[in-house]
């Protein structure tokens, strides 16, 4: 049928129904799902009898229903292959986000079914289906039911009684009543093909209490997954139990499956409740653990020795330090964490474990042109003309230059490049605009600088410490991971930035500064010729201007040494002072502590 047609259809049925236009119009969809429902298109089943109410449409207040399935094959009304809900995925989201020790158990992995494994302990139940073969004299191959009470029924056997039988006991029993039946020449075999479908109650401090489908077989993992996991704020992860009626059959501990693996296998029947009691006392661990979580016990306190053994502190872990919980004073302990076994916390204790270690030795490494080893092991405390003493340098070792390159000082130098670069880009962005053409402008100006930012944040600085003119270099003290650098003498001279061929050029002493960048093919249309930067080897620089004249401004003048490198900036064209100021800066900056002339 035409959908066009299908949907006036719709609407006429709706209007002699007595429902108005304005409902036709909000409900569409609902209106079309039930038209089609109702025209027997499009909707599987359309035609089927209703189903009769089970025990879930007498459910107590608070709970959710599960929808019914044909076959139990799916998590509470949803097929294995469904999506997951909204509400079940703000559930398994808060559930992984949780600092509560557990709470990412309930992820949704247990939520949808897998193949039923039958383990030789099961009791056969009610509603369970046993495949029943006989050959020989007699052939028969049929899935039979527990019936309500018990009993299968074997063809010339009669009833064979199987409820509560072990599932690695069923074959005798089936067997046994066949042999009675037939003397000789008919053989059996029997094998449990499918559990008794279950709908189990999930109730207490769990996320989304309600009814839930599944088997006999599944463990309780399962349900409790469905119902979105134990609330992490209120539920106990020490106590969860399963009631029959007013027995119950098993109370469970989830840190023995999250620490141990060991979960006890639970056969569950049709309205069994899964309770999850209210959490006890806890306390948070931070730190050097494996498991930097919320922790739940059971007594009143909990020594430190089996808090380690729960939170795992790291073989780097040294001293544990409590903020103990003791109303509006805040009191803090700090014990070695050999000697801490027999320590008690309480509830809201917080522990943090450390590495208290103090400083030994230290490792330097000696790079570049000399005959010495390239690591050095070195006490803590060693100072550089130390070091510098058991270097042994070659023929072509520059010792007058030595560079010194430093962790600590690169991370300082990326973040004082950060903050400038920020700067940068906040004074892109609200540069102010007196017309439309000149915001137009500003807009393709602040697209630019943007673009350029985003391109300075991946340079890395080099970290190196200007030590060769320092008087005191010899009292400099070392840091672990320190690396110092004897530079060759290559006689070389690097020319780098705005020239149109960046080469590296030999050395001649008779040659100027406008020698050296006319070598390189000279400057680029996009070159700041009045202000160029030499870096020496040595890890120094120069800032090179040429001298203001009259009406035009000298060209710059330097002493070019063998191994500097001249790096000439770009040009910056933009209309706010204000941003050629900074920007000007941050590209000095880049070429000062990374070595990189950033082009725009």
């Amino acid at each position: 049928m035409n959908p066009r047609i299908a949907k006036l259809l719709i609407y006429a049925l709706m209007l002699l129904a007595g429902a108005p236009l304005s409902v036709c119009g909000q409900q569409e969809t609902a209106v079309e799902r039930r038209g089609l429902d109702l025209l027997g298109l499009g909707v599987p089943g359309a035609m089927q009898a209703p189903q009769t109410p089970g025990p879930a449409s007498r459910l107590p207040a608070g709970f959710a229903q599960a929808e019914p399935s044909a076959a139990v094959d799916g998590t509470a009304g949803v097929r294995p292959d469904a999506p997951v809900s909204t509400v079940q995925q703000a559930d398994y989201r808060a559930n992984l986000e949780s600092d509560v020790f557990g709470a990412n158990l309930f992820t949704g992995a247990f939520a949808h079914q897998g193949a039923t494994q039958f383990n030789p302990d099961y009791a056969v139940a009610i509603g369970d289906r046993i495949r029943v073969r006989l050959w020989g004299a007699f052939d028969f191959d049929q899935v039979l039911t527990v019936d309500p009470k018990g009993n299968i029924f074997v063809p010339h056997a009669g009833p064979v009684s199987v409820l509560g039988v072990k599932n690695k006991e069923l074959e005798r029993i089936v067997s046994g009543a066949v042999a009675k039946a037939f003397l000789s020449n008919v053989f059996s075999y029997a094998a449990l093909e499918a559990a008794q479908p279950v709908r189990v109650f999930v109730s207490g401090y769990v996320n989304r209490p309600g009814l839930y489908s599944g088997t006999s077989m599944d463990s309780l993992l399962h349900y409790l997954d469905q119902a979105g996991g134990i609330d992490p704020e209120r539920g106990s992860f020490l106590n969860v139990t399963v009631k029959r009626g007013a027995d119950i059959r098993a109370t469970v501990d989830l840190y023995d499956f999250l620490l141990e693996g060991r979960i006890p296998s639970i056969q569950l029947a049709d309205g069994d409740v899964i309770f999850v009691d209210a959490r006890t006392h806890t306390l948070a661990v931070r730190g050097l653990a494996e498991n930097a979580n919320r922790f739940e016990y059971v007594s009143p306190n909990i020594t430190l020795s089996a808090l380690n053994n729960l939170a795992k502190p790291l073989p780097s872990a040294t001293h544990v330090r409590v903020v103990r919980n003791t109303g509006t004073t805040k009191n803090i302990e700090y014990y070695a964490l050999i000697d801490s076994g027999e320590v008690l916390l309480g509830d809201g204790d917080e522990v943090e474990f450390t590495a208290d270690k103090r400083p030994g030795t230290i490792t330097v490494r000696v790079e570049g042109e000399h005959e010495s080893p390239q690591e050095y092991v070195l006490p803590y405390g060693t100072r550089l003309g130390e070091l510098i003493s058991r270097i042994t340098y070659s023929e072509r070792s520059d010792a007058a230059s030595i560079q010194l390159f430093r962790k600590s000082v690169q991370e300082r130098q990326k973040e004082t490049l950060m903050i400038s670069l920020r700067s940068l880009e906040t004074a892109a962005l609200t540069a102010r605009s007196g017309t439309s053409d000149e915001a137009k402008l500003r807009k393709e100006e602040a697209d630019l600088i943007l673009n350029w930012v985003d391109r300075a944040k991946d340079i890395e600085p080099s970290g190196q410490v200007v030590i060769a003119q320092a008087t005191t270099r010899d009292d400099i003290l070392l840091e672990n991971g320190d690396v110092v650098h004897v530079p060759v003498r290559d006689g070389l001279v690097l020319i780098n930035g705005e020239v149109l061929f960046p080469n590296a050029v030999a050395h001649d002493i008779d040659w100027s500064l406008e020698d050296y960048i006319a070598g390189a093919g000279g400057y680029t249309q996009n070159a700041e010729t009045a202000r160029i930067v030499i870096a020496h080897r040595d890890g120094s620089f120069e800032n090179v201007s040429g001298q203001r004249r009259l009406f035009s401004r000298a060209p710059p003048q330097a002493e070019i040494a063998p191994g500097d490198e001249i790096l000439v900036l770009p040009r910056i064209d933009v209309k706010s002072r204000q941003i050629i100021k900074d920007w000007s800066q941050i590209i000095f900056q880049l070429a000062v502590t990374a070595g990189v002339v950033l082009g725009i």
